[in-house]
C-alpha cells in the first residue's frame, strides 16, 4: 500500500512538472509572437519610443511647374472600391502617388565634325585639333558624369525640388581626352553650356566685396597665403555669424536638436573665418577661371586646380585657369569675368550661353608650382604657348586686362614749416616733419550690378533672397 502511494506521489510530480514545462514553453511562444506584433511595453520603467516614420507626405500649395522644371509629365488619377472611409485613412497605400522618371542618357560626340554642328567655328579657330581625334576619344569622365546624374536622381526621387532640371541634366555634349601627335601635349575637351561662378574675394587685392549673390562663397579652391594685413572684406560679417550661433548654442533654452545643428554651423564658420585670416583667393568679377567638377580632380589623369585651359566660344579663344570646384553631375561653368566678356547681360543669376556651344579646353599638369595672384600676361603668354603646342590657333588669343583699381598710396603730411617767436627763437609749437600720416586701408569698392539694376556695396557672407532667375538656375551650388 505505501508503494502504491510513494507512486502515486512519483506520477503526480512528473504531472505537475510537465504542466508547468508546458505552461513556460507556451508563454514563452505568446511573447514571441506579441513581439512580432507590436513591441513590448514596460509599464513600471517606460523608455522612449522612436517615432514611427512614414512616407514623405506632400501638404500646402506646391508650384508644380517648379517641382517638374523642365520634366514632360504624364498624369492620371485611378480610383478603385474601397472600405469605408475610416479604414482607409489609416491604410498607408490607400492614396498612393506612384513616381516613375523615365530619362534617355544622351551619347558624347565622338568627331570634330559632330562639334562642329554645335559650334561651327571651332575647326576653324583650333585647326589642329582635328589630327587629336584618333580612335576612341570618349573620356572616362563622360560616363562617370551621367552615372553620378542617374544616382542622384534616384537618391532624390522622393523631393521633386531638388531634382536636376532637364536643363542641369542635358548640360554636357562630350568629354574627350586629346593628344598632340608629334608635340604629345594632352588636352581635356569639355564641350558644355556656361554657367556663372561669382565667388571669391581677396583683401589685398580689393579690400571693399563685390556682393553677396545666392549661394555666394568667399573662397574659391585656387588660393595663396596672404601677402598684406588688409583683411578679407566678408571676415567681419563671417565673425558676427559666428558670434550669433555660439550665443545660440550656449543657451540652455536651446533644444538638442538645434544644438546639434549649431554645432556643424560652428564648425564651419570657424574654418572659414580661419581660412578666411590665412588666405586670399580669386575672384569672379574680376579674375578668368573656370571651374570643373570634383570628380575630375580625382581621375586616372586628373585636371587639377591651377591648371591652364582656354574658352572658346563664337570667334574668341579667352584663356583662363582651374580655379574652383563644383558638385560632381554638374559641369560647364566660368567665373563672371568671363561672362561678362562674352555677353554683357551676364550676372550671378543670368548665364551667358545656355545651349551647348561653350568649349573648355583644359591642359593637365600645367599648373605652376608658385601660386599667387594672376599675372594676365603671363597666363596669355602660357596659354599661347600650349595652343601652338596642339596646332595653332587661327585668330590671336584674347588679352585680358586688370580691371581692379589700384589701392591708393599714402600721402606725406604737410606741416607749417618752422616759425619764429617773437625774441627770434623757433617756436616750440612749429616742428619741420616730412614723415607721412597714418592712412587708413582703401575702403573703395568695385560694383557689380545686381539683377535689380542696384549695385552691391555692403558685402556679407550670408546670401541674401535674390529674384528669381531670368532664363533658369544659373549658379551651380559647391558641395
Amino acid at each position: 500500500m505505501g508503494r502504491i502511494r510513494l507512486r502515486t506521489w512519483r506520477r503526480l510530480v512528473l504531472v505537475l512538472f510537465a504542466a508547468l514545462f508546458t505552461a513556460i514553453v507556451y508563454r514563452w511562444i505568446s511573447l514571441e509572437r506579441l513581439q512580432r506584433i507590436a513591441p513590448t511595453e514596460f509599464p513600471s520603467t517606460p523608455t522612449p519610443q522612436p517615432t514611427a516614420t512614414r512616407p514623405p507626405v506632400i501638404t500646402g500649395k506646391l508650384d508644380t511647374a517648379r517641382l517638374f522644371n523642365g520634366i514632360t509629365l504624364h498624369s492620371t488619377v485611378e480610383t478603385i472600391p474601397g472600405a469605408d472611409a475610416s479604414t482607409e485613412r489609416a491604410q498607408q497605400d490607400s492614396y498612393v502617388l506612384d513616381l516613375r522618371l523615365q530619362a534617355r542618357v544622351p551619347s558624347p560626340n565622338k568627331t570634330i565634325d559632330e562639334l562642329a554642328k554645335v559650334s561651327p567655328n571651332l575647326p576653324t579657330l583650333l585647326p589642329g585639333l582635328t589630327s587629336m581625334f584618333q580612335g576612341d576619344s570618349i573620356s572616362p569622365l563622360y560616363a562617370q558624369l551621367y552615372d553620378t546624374k542617374v544616382r542622384m536622381l534616384r537618391e532624390n526621387l522622393s523631393r521633386l525640388d531638388t531634382l536636376l532640371s532637364r536643363h542641369n541634366f542635358f548640360d554636357c555634349q562630350t568629354i574627350l581626352q586629346l593628344q598632340h601627335a608629334q608635340t604629345h601635349r594632352k588636352a581635356l575637351l569639355l564641350q558644355a553650356e556656361m554657367d556663372v561662378d561669382a565667388d571669391g574675394s581677396d583683401g589685398d587685392r580689393m579690400p571693399a566685396g563685390t556682393g553677396a549673390p545666392a549661394n555666394f562663397k568667399p573662397a574659391t579652391s585656387y588660393r595663396w597665403p596672404k601677402k598684406t594685413s588688409a583683411p578679407n572684406p566678408y571676415l567681419a560679417a563671417t565673425e558676427e555669424a559666428l558670434k550669433r550661433a555660439e550665443s545660440e548654442y550656449s543657451l540652455a533654452t536651446t533644444p538638442p536638436n538645434r544644438k546639434r545643428d549649431l554645432r556643424n554651423t560652428i564648425s564651419q564658420l570657424r574654418a572659414e573665418v580661419g581660412t578666411l585670416t590665412k588666405f586670399s583667393f580669386l575672384i569672379g568679377a574680376t579674375d578668368p577661371f573656370i571651374v570643373v567638377p570634383g570628380s575630375f580632380t580625382h581621375a586616372r589623369e586628373p585636371v587639377k586646380v591651377g591648371d591652364l585651359a582656354v574658352v572658346v566660344f563664337g570667334e574668341a579663344i579667352y584663356p583662363a585657369i582651374v580655379g574652383d570646384v563644383g558638385p560632381n553631375d554638374k559641369v560647364g561653368e566660368a567665373s563672371l569675368r568671363i561672362a561678362k566678356e562674352i555677353n554683357a547681360l551676364s550676372t550671378p543669376y543670368n548665364r551667358p550661353v545656355s545651349d551647348l556651344k561653350v568649349t573648355y579646353l583644359i591642359f593637365p599638369g600645367t599648373a605652376d608650382k608658385t601660386i599667387g595672384p594672376p599675372d594676365f600676361d603671363k597666363l596669355h603668354a602660357q596659354c599661347e604657348a600650349l595652343i601652338k603646342e596642339i596646332g595653332g590657333a587661327s585668330v590671336p588669343l584674347h588679352h585680358w586686362e586688370n580691371i581692379i583699381p589700384p589701392s591708393p598710396t599714402p600721402t606725406p603730411s604737410s606741416t607749417p614749416s618752422p616759425a619764429s617767436s617773437p625774441n627770434g627763437t623757433p617756436s616750440p609749437l612749429s616742428t619741420t616733419s616730412s614723415t607721412p600720416s597714418s592712412v587708413p586701408s582703401a575702403t573703395f569698392a568695385f560694383p557689380i550690378s545686381s539683377p535689380a539694376g542696384t549695385v552691391h556695396m555692403t558685402p556679407s557672407p550670408v546670401p541674401r533672397s535674390s529674384p528669381a532667375p531670368t532664363r533658369g538656375a544659373v549658379r551651380k551650388r559647391k558641395p
